[in-house]
């Protein structure tokens, strides 16, 4: 009689840390459908190559995109403008990525903050579209003078909730965003397919239905995360 082989679970990985940050589009809220549609606006007008557009724009702020792709003398500012008030008003296919919601909600609210290269009012119309709270905690575009890759959101939205780099861990879906959670020295877990090739070190997941957070208090008094993905 012949035995069965069942195939051996992979190991379960574990991250502990003290503070998480999270990116949003592509991250924990799927905008896919409108971001696609606005660049696409923007590509049939100038006559440019959306595929190209939509590859390297990802996790980059809006006028950073523009001023590479618009058409020499363009009114960077005022497109910018433009597209962003077409993001706006549109919703319609915006979600939460599968388990976000759970896993926000299991999370200490003080110990959690959004870095979005998005600004202020998209930032709410997309977690609201996506039936996600915002967190207290909140760097938007707005409030950085450098987007990703750069780490300037990652190292001040650890300052903002009062940890180390190194206390800290990062989930981002674009290659932007993962190069400026790596160059912020904080530990990084790519989300989604989006991800291109990652860095040493940078851990994947395909979205957050396998990924569960229990809070303890270390013998220093100090309360840890830890995740098992």
């Amino acid at each position: 009689m012949g035995f069965m082989t069942l195939p051996i679970p992979a190991a379960t990985r574990t991250l502990t840390c003290r503070a998480v940050l999270f990116d949003m589009d592509g991250t924990l809220v799927d905008s896919t459908a409108v971001v696609e549609q606005v660049w696409g606006e923007f590509a049939a007008r100038y006559g440019l190559d959306i595929a190209e557009i939509l590859r390297t724009s990802h996790g980059v702020q809006a006028g950073d995109t523009v001023r590479r792709f618009a058409p020499a003398g363009a009114d960077v500012v005022a497109l910018t403008a433009e597209l962003g008030a077409m993001e706006r008003v549109r919703t319609a296919g915006i979600v939460a990525l599968p388990g976000a919601s759970e896993l926000l909600r299991s999370l200490p609210a003080d110990a959690v903050a959004l870095v979005t290269s998005a600004d202020r009012i998209l930032a709410d119309i997309r977690m609201d579209a996506a039936g996600l709270a915002m967190p207290a905690a909140a760097v938007t575009a707005d409030l950085v003078t450098r987007g990703k890759p750069h780490p300037e959101g990652y190292l001040t939205a650890a300052g903002l909730l009062g940890v180390e780099p190194e206390d800290a861990v990062v989930f981002e879906d674009a290659p932007a965003g993962i190069a400026a959670g790596v160059a912020a020295g904080i530990r990084t877990v790519a989300v989604g397919p989006n991800t291109g090739e990652l860095p040493a070190g940078v851990l994947h997941i395909p979205d957050y239905t396998a990924v569960t957070a229990s809070v303890e208090t270390d013998s220093a008094g100090r309360r840890i995360i830890s995740f098992r993905l």
